[in-house]
């Protein structure tokens, strides 16, 4: 990168740049219709595309090493793939929850979930042990807030 090196400039002019023009400059770098998701997403994407035609995308061997990594992480299990982690709360956290009168304490876990030292896959089905009704865990936890973040 130079002291004339327009790339920064136009990495600045994003945070600005209308919604609609960012459209049309995602068609123009991915040469794809843009996704439906917020301006951050289109601004963050776009940076990144703006400097990978610039100074070159990831290395093979970073791309094998990530892939990698993904599989040690999900085992290679596509369920698994499809789900944003950073939805879940972090590996340790401990949900606290009273339930007519009785305090019931879920453990996160790396799998899942733990309650009265058994694994579950999900709140829900933890929810619905307690309760004894369907209910959606991550209200039922106090977090349906932060998942739809």
């Amino acid at each position: 990168m130079t002291t004339h090196d327009p790339i920064p400039a136009r990495l600045a002019a994003l945070k600005t740049t209308p919604t609609p023009d960012l459209k049309v400059q995602w068609r123009e770098l991915f040469a794809s219709e843009p996704p439906p998701f917020n301006r951050q997403y289109l601004v963050t994407r776009l940076a990144y595309r703006i400097q990978e035609l610039a100074y070159g995308g990831l290395k093979p061997e970073t791309i094998k090493r990530l892939e990698k990594l993904g599989e040690d992480l999900d085992g290679g299990n596509p369920i698994k793939r499809r789900i944003r982690t950073d939805l879940k709360p972090i590996t340790g956290t401990r949900l606290l929850r009273e339930w007519q009168g009785v305090e019931h304490v879920v453990t996160v876990t790396a799998d899942g979930f733990e309650w009265q030292g058994r694994p579950y896959q999900s709140l829900s089905s933890i929810a619905r042990a307690i309760t004894g009704t369907r209910w959606n865990g991550w209200a039922f936890f106090g977090l349906k807030n932060r998942r739809g973040a």
